[in-house]
């Protein structure tokens, strides 16, 4: 499910694809029952995007173009010394480290449970990667307990000291795509 063209087995349709948000996409009726989440999506996300502080990519459903999912990619870095040990062993010991923030991740409710989270969260990774910048982790805000489950389900692991956030870094979160 990406907005690239696909090959081989899966070119079967897909219920999704996963584009750039733009002015033909009806955020107006988007619920996907975290209030902060459908308020953003409805009424700042188009800002964001302008003011280049955000880059905001929707799941649209292929069969009624209807947005069935979002999430917002920006830039972030990292203090080192706040990084897990075992993250930090190959890094440089710059002080601050480069990496990616998915600040918001939302499914609309009737696409929760077909696990539209986890290949938005893979789409995320692939556009990262394919950014070619210098980015050594993608970070994540949970906003809230399930939130955070799921991150950890996927291999990120909790910053010491900052609640909800978690990190996974880019080379693992590849390999973990690769072996699936």
């Amino acid at each position: 499910m990406t907005d690239q063209p696909a090959t081989g087995a899966a070119r079967q349709q897909q219920p999704y694809r996963i584009e750039p948000l733009g002015k033909q996409h009806d955020r107006k009726e988007f619920s996907c029952g975290s209030d902060p989440l459908d308020q953003y999506f409805k009424t700042r996300a188009a800002q964001d995007i302008r003011r280049r502080v955000a880059k905001c990519l929707v799941a649209v459903e292929v069969a009624t173009g209807a947005v069935a999912g979002f999430y917002t990619l920006s830039a972030t870095s990292l203090v080192l010394t706040e990084l897990p040990g075992p993250l930090v062993q190959r890094l440089p010991r710059y002080p601050i480290v480069p990496a990616i923030l998915m600040g918001r991740l939302a499914v609309a409710i009737p696409a929760q449970g077909h696990k539209l989270g986890t290949a938005m969260l893979a789409h995320a990774v692939e556009t990262v990667a394919r950014a070619n910048i210098g980015a050594f982790a993608i970070v994540v805000d949970a906003k809230d307990d399930a939130a955070q489950r799921f991150y950890e389900r996927h291999g990120f692991v909790t910053l010491a000291g900052h609640g909800h956030r978690l990190v996974l870094s880019l080379e693992t979160a590849l390999q973990a795509m690769k072996s699936r």
